[in-house]
């Protein structure tokens, strides 16, 4: 499957997880809800938007990386991904999916580039 196509869908399920309210739009919200690890609200996948600062990716790579969440990094820009869950103004440069059988489903679209 074509990079484009693949991460057409795994947006596609993204928006999915976003109007069922099974997703977390921010690095602070994502950060806080790893710490806290409610089962419910703990995202089981983060996708990152390409043009995130190194601040903010070697924050959520850490983080990810600490608690064993897969990060995968779109080539999506920060306005690009906050619109494509529903945030029309502003810019969110990572979200947190907290949908397991979603999650599974872009894993296993981007099965080479889950970290």
């Amino acid at each position: 499957m074509p990079a484009s196509d693949r991460e057409e869908k795994a947006i596609g399920f993204l928006g999915l997880a976003a109007r069922a309210g099974r997703a977390i739009a921010g690095v602070p919200l994502i950060c806080t809800a790893l710490q806290k690890g409610k089962k419910e609200k703990t995202p089981v996948l983060v996708l990152l938007a390409a043009d995130a600062s190194e601040n903010t990716q070697k924050r959520v790579s850490d983080r990810t990386a600490y608690y064993g969440v897969p990060l995968i990094r779109l080539s999506l820009d920060c306005a690009t991904l906050a619109q494509r869950v529903g945030k029309r103004d502003g810019a969110v440069a990572a979200v947190g999916i907290t949908e397991p059988n979603l999650a599974r489903a872009i894993i296993e679209l981007y099965h080479d580039n889950a970290l």
